[in-house]
C-alpha cells in the first residue's frame, strides 16, 4: 500500500470486507501499512515508497454470505468482475483502493 493509507485500508478491509485490524508488532508498526484478519486468514499490507498495485496475483478469500457480501461491495461503488472461468464455482474480482486484485469466493 502507499505509505500514510492506513485509514483508506482500514474502510475497506473492516467496514467493506468485515475483517477485523489487529495490531502490528511493535518493531514492525513504525513502517507503517496495517494487518487484517478473518476467522483463520491474515492480511499483511506493507507501505512502499514506490507502490505499485498488484494486478495478477492476489489473496483468494472464501465467503460465507457471497451475496451480501458482493451486494454491499456494489453499493459501496466497488466493481465486481464476476469470473465463470470455473465450472460450478461463484467467484468475483474486486480491487482494495490501492489496486491490488482480490478473488471473492462463495463458500
Amino acid at each position: 500500500m502507499p505509505p500514510d493509507q492506513e485509514e483508506a485500508a482500514r474502510v475497506f478491509y473492516c467496514g467493506l470486507l468485515g475483517m477485523v485490524e489487529i495490531p502490528k508488532p511493535s518493531e514492525l508498526a513504525k513502517r507503517g501499512g496495517a494487518w487484517f484478519s478473518s476467522g483463520s486468514v491474515q492480511i499483511h499490507l506493507g507501505v512502499e515508497q514506490d507502490f505499485r498495485s498488484t494486478k495478477k496475483a492476489h489473496p483468494a478469500l472464501i465467503c460465507r454470505d457471497y451475496d451480501a457480501l458482493a451486494g454491499a461491495l456494489g453499493r459501496a461503488g466497488i466493481k465486481i468482475t464476476d469470473d465463470n472461468s470455473i465450472p460450478g464455482v461463484r467467484r468475483c474480482h474486486i480491487q482494495d483502493p490501492f489496486g491490488n486484485r482480490i478473488e471473492l469466493i462463495a463458500g
